[in-house]
């Protein structure tokens, strides 16, 4: 069989071309599943505290809340598989960048913690800690949230002692960092009904509550146990503390509109009134972080516990940190001094902006091969010219 001069000349080009264009594809893929993390999450850093620290140093913490794995019931393999991969390479990206001294996961980890057999949810926390896997010396906290045990009436004794088991995370617990104080603490036992999982959350926080009055030299303290540094407390849950809606939330990653007018059913898509003033009472804090609505907001609050005595401190609602649930998923960096707790909000690529960057990218590499190919075609034919024959 004889071949042509052009078939011979088309099979030289495309073993010529395909390579580079291999190449070209390997790169794409790189840039889209790895390094536009690091590009997105690189502009992101520690705010800086303003206050002078004398003695003590300060605390970097990592929040994020909502990340929704999913289990056997919900959602397509490929969606499971594909949104997991981008939450392990946005947090493994955001801990190599960052270098935090803590992690906190404020609730729903799990999106069907609540309907799961006991090996599904064993399988449930190894994938967790796989896909948000730190090193030895940075340690992460859980906050239970309404996926993974339930809400309060669907909330059964084993639910409950299974997430507490696993993840390490009773109802309440009290977590001190560098001096500075954590309040972890279980939305769902704060019903307000005297059940057995809200009276063991409400003797818990009265007697943290004790230990802080003695710790800061209150005359109402009752007891011996102290703390070696006294700061107000920072508290950490799932749900936000009691607000009418979201209309308050300014932020331009809030709920839309006219979602974020919506009103809330207290004890559903917040706290109760009763059991925010009875946590702001009892711990005095002096910042607040939540979860669970998948959206961003910052409330100032003011509580005036004694008429002689002004309580203020800022709530921060946390965006939830899948792609399942925002198109621009956040995290928080924060940053704590003695007088001072600053937040920086950390966005994530859209998926919107990965799939446009693939395209493009692999648009300019073939314009680039076909470039490469005309521009040589041209070398060689001018190179042949040249020659006598």
């Amino acid at each position: 069989m004889t071949l042509t001069f052009s078939t011979v000349r088309w099979k030289h080009n495309v073993l010529r071309i395909l390579p580079k264009f291999a190449l070209g594809l390997i790169f794409v893929y790189m840039y889209c599943e790895y390094i536009i993390y690091y590009v997105t999450q690189v502009q992101c850093g520690w705010p800086v505290l303003t206050k002078p620290i004398t003695n003590d140093e300060p605390l970097f913490v990592m929040i994020l809340a909502d990340t929704h794995l999913l289990g056997s019931r919900h959602g397509h393999w490929f969606d499971k598989w594909r949104r997991e991969w981008q939450m392990h390479r946005a947090f493994q990206t955001a801990v190599t960048l960052h270098n935090p001294n803590a992690v906190f996961v404020l609730g729903d980890l799990f999106d069907e913690g609540n309907w799961c057999s006991n090996k599904e949810f064993d399988e449930y926390v190894e994938r967790f800690h796989r896909l948000f896997k730190l090193p030895e010396d940075i340690p992460m906290y859980a906050v239970v949230g309404n996926h993974d045990i339930g809400f309060h009436y669907r909330i059964t004794p084993h639910l409950e002692n299974r997430f507490e088991r696993k993840m390490d995370s009773p109802p309440v617990r009290l977590v001190t960092l560098k001096g500075y104080h954590f309040v972890l603490i279980n939305s769902m036992a704060m019903e307000g009904d005297g059940c057995r999982l809200c009276s063991r959350a409400v003797d818990e926080i009265e007697r943290i509550s004790n230990v802080f009055k003695c710790s800061s030299g209150s005359s109402l303290c009752k007891g011996k146990t102290k703390l070696e540094k006294y700061s107000r407390p920072i508290i950490m849950q799932h749900y936000p503390l009691y607000r009418e809606s979201d209309s308050v939330c300014t932020e331009p990653d809030a709920a839309p509109l006219p979602e974020r007018n919506t009103l809330f059913e207290e004890r559903w898509d917040c706290l109760s009134k009763e059991s925010t003033e009875f946590l702001v009472d009892s711990l005095h804090p002096r910042a607040v972080f939540g979860g669970h609505t998948h959206h961003s907001c910052v409330v100032g609050h003011s509580f005036a516990p004694t008429p002689d005595h002004k309580l203020e401190f800022t709530e921060y609602t946390v965006p939830s940190f899948s792609w399942r649930n925002r198109l621009d998923p956040k995290y928080y960096l924060v940053s704590i001094g003695p007088e001072e707790v600053k937040v920086s909000k950390c966005g994530l690529p859209r998926e919107r902006t990965l799939q446009v960057t693939a395209i493009l990218m692999t648009l300019a590499v073939i314009l680039y091969i076909k470039y490469f190919k005309v521009n040589a075609h041209s070398i060689n034919y001018k190179h042949l010219a040249g020659k006598k024959m």
